[in-house]
């Protein structure tokens, strides 16, 4: 394994929360040296820095970028070349910060944007929800040309399977692991959501798996988020993703299964979240040393 890295949205510093003012990157990353990780997910593009900015925080810090969420239309064709150029932008930020440790490269991860029918049922299993072949044909088309860009920027791609998009449920990462050659960011918490089981799901996808999002996850309130329709920003805000082994993640089941496997990529810690204004002073730090903590019987 190339290490463990924590992550700017468990933080509250995300695309979701990207409108608002966010903290100074010294504050996530002197915490997350400090407690014992060794890298960091990139966050909004262009928090971090760029070029000499980007690289002088890594290193203060002794971080390493492990990898960034960049999510695209893939299943509109017009859509998806208007946003091509932010593919771009991205891939420059990863490109400036694998000079750092090329052993270890950044991972950009790719993810489809998903759609309102979509972000309106968190889950997937609603009838009418999944593309047809036509759907899945572009998909696969416009992941081809996304990864073919970010190969040719000297990096491997990778694809977040994620909550409210057309590669949701087992069933659609079946599909889209057909289609494509790229390989998957496998996701704890939204492969919980989408109806999968973690443990199962990492030993029928683990020979494309390159990334991994670790997360715990309360089922009750996922299952009630996704009973209401309530939305992909309802499962922040309710919290429903906790701290390594507070919630019905196997936890134990699904790390001997990691080390077995013999898993050679990151594992990302992360605990999204939309902070509060009543949150205790301290709790997101509390959060990520018990989430480092719970992870020292597999990872010291």
């Amino acid at each position: 394994m190339k290490g463990i890295a924590g992550a700017p949205v468990s933080f509250g510093v995300f695309e979701l929360t990207a409108d608002q003012p966010l903290p100074d990157p010294k504050e996530i990353l002197g915490p997350l040296h400090d407690l014992g990780y060794d890298g960091v997910d990139l966050g909004p593009v262009g928090w971090l820095g760029r070029g000499d900015e980007l690289r002088r925080r890594l290193r203060d810090h002794e971080l390493v970028l492990v990898g960034g969420w960049v999510d695209l239309p893939f299943t509109d064709d017009e859509a998806f070349r208007a946003a091509l150029p932010a593919l771009d932008d991205a891939l420059e930020i990863f490109v400036a910060a694998a000079e750092l440790d090329p052993a270890r490269k950044p991972l950009p991860t790719l993810a489809d944007s998903g759609s309102d029918l979509r972000r309106a049922n968190p889950g997937g299993a609603a009838p009418g929800l999944a593309l047809d072949d036509a759907g899945w044909e572009r998909m696969a088309r416009n992941v081809e040309t996304a990864a073919a860009r970010v190969r040719a920027a000297g990096l491997e791609p990778t694809f977040h399977h994620h909550a409210c998009t057309y590669v949701e449920t087992p069933a659609e990462i079946d599909e889209f692991l057909a289609r494509t050659d790229v390989s998957l960011t496998f996701d704890t918490g939204h492969l919980l959501i989408g109806g999968g089981d973690p443990v199962e799901g990492w030993r029928r996808w683990g020979s494309r798996i390159n990334h991994l999002h670790l997360k715990d996850a309360s089922a009750s309130v996922l299952d009630q988020v996704v009973r209401e329709k309530a939305g992909m920003r309802a499962v922040w805000e309710r919290r429903a993703f906790v701290e390594l082994g507070a919630g019905d993640l196997d936890l134990d089941g699904f790390m001997d299964a990691v080390v077995e496997s013999g898993f050679d990529g990151w594992l990302v810690v992360e605990q999204d979240v939309v902070p509060s204004p009543s949150d205790p002073p301290g709790r997101v730090i509390d959060d990520q040393r018990a989430n480092r903590e719970a992870l020292r019987r597999w990872l010291p």
